[in-house]
């Protein structure tokens, strides 16, 4: 029997297929422009940019970092072309690094698609919440984190399902993903222009600056430490949103013609949902009718679009937004579960043989369950209360959501460093795949990895001064866990290494 082209290619890589490679360059495009959703981060993390910088961060900050991670998705497309394998970026590192390279970028990817998993799941849970709330009085009065977390294990349940089912399955889903993303923004867009009777005025949204971060930098926003410090903050928005787009290459053994598709599926992802994601959130900022009190609810979209639209109108684009948050978080356990698969089918997973054992529909449906527990665990501290106004004025700030967001930007980007970065080491040694960079990765390598070690300084920062240890207001729950969880693994794993992984872990095992 004769082997097509990606066969072959896979097994010049060291591996027989065994995933069913049914995806169209389409669905893989598709799957990567599915984890991003706009309708998924924008909504979400809409708040953290508003209160950390106002709509400069929003306006102006969009397109100064998606062009960033355009540039960061060029050279990830370079090394998935040479090297079209589910492992990705853990396969790269390994190639390119040795095995130690290997080992901790697979960790890193794995705990940033942990986080992407549980963080789109949360604010799933949390945005169908807030459409009931809206078309329910009942359901409001009643509103509780704990209903919220419920709601966000039924999600996990829901998601889960969906992908044991089939390869298949989860391809025409991001197809429909797609069109759902485009259709439903351009809903949302459409009526936050046309419905409202009164609009914020163009200066003011490329213009005004807000620090509603409880007292960063004394409030100000002016002067270096509003510029340096809490404006970057804001910038979490657009790099929450614009990732996972990683998936492409996991999904990379089961797509025709990867060694093209895949690396095209990364950089048309990233760019047209940057242009996309740019259209929409000018909308939000465009309907606001009372900056002051936007920012007195806690920078949230559901604030916007209770000013702008009747309640029915506002539950309508939340229920928009959270459907599409569910494509988001089905399609990023694909990606978790693939990752999952891989590294464990090269040994350096505990209970590796288990996690990449699969089912009968070509499915690894041990990864898909243990991705979703750990997903839920790590979103454990949300159903802690966080109140950064007063008990007469409440304020209640995500502040566990955003560090599940931040542990999935850290880790991820982390996880990217490494193989741009070994790649750049290469230099002309690096034996480039059908689509490439010519000599662009000259610059564009270096530029990537400057770009991801100063937003993982910014991202492991407190968003408030309760948040810093010498404030005399200091408490647990205001902290920034990510650095925490990011640090505490590493540490571990590092620990690990040197105790036992380096005498028998040699990095990626073929099988053919």
């Amino acid at each position: 029997m004769s082997m097509t082209d990606d066969e072959r290619r896979l097994a010049e890589l060291g591996y027989k297929q065994e995933l069913d490679r049914s995806w169209s360059g389409f669905s893989n495009f598709a799957i990567s422009f599915s984890i991003i959703s706009i309708l998924a981060g924008c909504f979400t993390s809409f708040g953290q940019a508003w209160n950390n910088g106002g709509p400069i961060a929003i306006s102006l900050g969009w397109p100064l970092i998606s062009i960033f991670i355009l540039i960061i998705g060029l050279c990830m497309s370079e090394l998935v072309s040479a090297y079209p394998t589910s492992g990705g970026i853990y396969w790269w590192a390994s190639k390119l690094g040795g095995a130690k390279a290997g080992f901790y970028t697979g960790w890193l990817n794995l705990l940033g698609l942990f986080a992407v998993v549980a963080s789109v799941a949360y604010s799933c849970a949390t945005f169908f919440d807030l459409a009931f709330m809206s078309f329910s009085k009942s359901w409001a009065e009643g509103y509780s984190l704990q209903r919220v977390f419920i709601m966000f294990i039924v999600v996990l349940v829901i998601i889960s399902a969906l992908n044991i089912s089939s390869g298949h399955l989860m391809s025409t889903l991001n197809n429909i993903s797609v069109w759902w993303h485009v259709a439903g923004a351009a809903i949302v867009i459409a009526v936050l222009v046309v419905l409202p009777e009164n609009h914020m005025s163009v200066y003011d949204m490329f213009t005004m600056r807000v620090n509603n971060s409880a007292g960063l930098v004394g409030g100000e926003t002016s002067g270096s430490g509003f510029w340096f410090y809490v404006l970057p903050l804001g910038f979490l928005l657009t790099q929450y949103t614009i990732t996972g787009f990683d998936a492409c290459a996991h999904l990379s053994e089961e797509t025709k013609g990867a060694s093209r598709a895949a690396a095209k599926g990364i950089w048309q992802a990233i760019f047209y949902s940057a242009i996309g994601g740019w259209v929409l959130l000018l909308a939000f900022l465009y309907a606001v009718q009372d900056a002051g009190a936007v920012t007195a609810g806690g920078g949230g979209v559901a604030v916007i679009f209770a000013q702008a639209l009747s309640a029915k109108w506002a539950g309508a684009v939340l229920l928009i937004s959270a459907t599409g948050q569910l494509f988001c978080c089905t399609s990023g356990l694909t990606s978790c579960s693939r990752m999952m698969f891989a590294f464990s089918r090269d040994g350096a997973l505990p209970g590796s043989k288990k996690l990449s054992k699969l089912d009968g529909n070509k499915v690894p449906r041990n990864a898909v369950f243990v991705s979703s527990v750990v997903a839920m665990l790590i979103t454990l501290p949300a159903l802690v209360e966080v109140n950064i106004g007063s008990a007469e004025a409440p304020i209640i700030v995500p502040t566990a959501f955003y560090a599940v967001v931040s542990i999935c930007v850290i880790g991820l980007y982390l996880a990217f460093l490494v193989p741009i970065f070994l790649r750049w080491r290469a230099g002309d040694s690096f034996k480039q795949g059908d689509w490439n960079l010519g000599n662009k990765w000259r610059w564009m390598a270096p530029v990537a990895c400057a770009e991801i070690v100063i937003i993982c300084i910014y991202f492991i920062l407190p968003t408030t001064p309760m948040g810093w240890p010498n404030n005399e207001a200091f408490d647990l729950k205001f902290v920034n866990y990510a650095p925490v969880l990011v640090g505490g693994t590493m540490l571990i794993l590092w620990v690990w290494w040197h105790l036992s992984v380096k005498k028998w872990f040699t990095g990626p095992k073929t099988n053919i």
